[in-house]
């Protein structure tokens, strides 16, 4: 089936493992390993529509496919935005392309941050390197719908100064009302912030455990002390939610690739509650 053809079929009728051609609007680069990604997906019948959480499979003829957070504003439906890390073969190439060139795109995937249950309530934000990317979504929903949340932290760490996500929009987000706390591995002799590991943040807030929502990506010993932490301080663990990251082929279930004990990452994650993920956290052999 042609592209051109294959826009006149309804989403809901498209193979699954079929991928739809989008275009490099734009490339921000981020930091020395990651870059932004601005996607258009032209002619589509319907607006692509995303949940915050989700991901696409993003495939560049010749080098294959890679699961990629999505990390854009889910209710601006023009563009999709991803920030990808290139450390892979799929990552590699796509770091050598530049605004115009045509990619292959699938999805939506995956399942999505519950931020239902953070209504009226305190959410905390936590994350590491990379895993803010998942996390944009949901602060582009706070900032929309302020009103609808009680106090909102982010807890985000990297590396050294240098290898931090977004870090011009940290006042921004303070500004519209997000208590936001940054920390790094290694110092430098311009940083003049906060060093030491993510989880050690939660000593610089204070929490009301039943009214407290947790959401957490990163590294999978970061997010393992950051559950740990959240327990410590008597926060339900199904209010405690994880984005995993795994091998992921099909994104359909079928390959067994991403599979984490009894679940399949790209079917029953990303998004997975704590309560849900303890048996297998952690464990080598999952």
């Amino acid at each position: 089936m042609t592209s051109t053809a294959l826009e006149t079929v309804p989403a809901t009728l498209r193979d699954p493992m079929l991928p739809r051609a989008a275009v490099i609007d734009a490339i921000k680069q981020e930091t020395h390993d990651v870059g932004t990604f601005t996607l258009r997906l032209d002619e589509e019948p319907e607006p692509y529509a995303f949940r915050p959480g989700q991901f696409n499979m993003l495939y560049l003829p010749g080098f294959g496919e890679a699961a990629i957070s999505i990390s854009s504003d889910a209710e601006e439906r023009d563009t999709i935005k991803h920030s990808i890390r290139f450390v892979g073969t799929v990552t590699m190439g796509l770091s050598r392309l530049r605004a115009g060139t045509e990619i292959g795109i699938r999805g939506p995937y995956g399942t999505a941050w519950p931020i239902e249950q953070a209504r009226g309530r305190d959410l905390v934000l936590v994350g590491g390197g990379i895993g803010l990317a998942p996390l944009r979504p949901v602060i582009h929903h706070v900032l929309r719908h302020r009103d609808d949340f009680r106090k909102v932290t982010l807890l985000y760490g990297a590396r050294s100064p240098g290898d931090l996500l977004y870090a011009e929009s940290f006042e921004a987000w303070k500004q519209a009302g997000i208590d936001v706390h940054v920390t790094v591995d290694r110092s430098e002799d311009s940083w003049k912030g906060v060093v030491g590991v993510v989880p050690l943040l939660f000593y610089r807030i204070r929490i009301e455990p039943k009214e407290t929502v947790i959401f957490t990506c990163g590294p999978e010993v970061m997010m393992h002390f950051v559950a740990y932490e959240a327990l410590a301080r008597r926060v339900p663990k199904e209010s405690v939610w994880l984005s995993l990251e795994r091998n992921m082929k099909c994104a359909i279930g079928v390959c067994g690739h991403c599979q984490y004990g009894p679940l399949f990452v790209c079917r029953d994650g990303p998004v997975i509650s704590f309560a849900r993920m303890e048996p297998y956290f952690n464990r080598e052999e999952y």
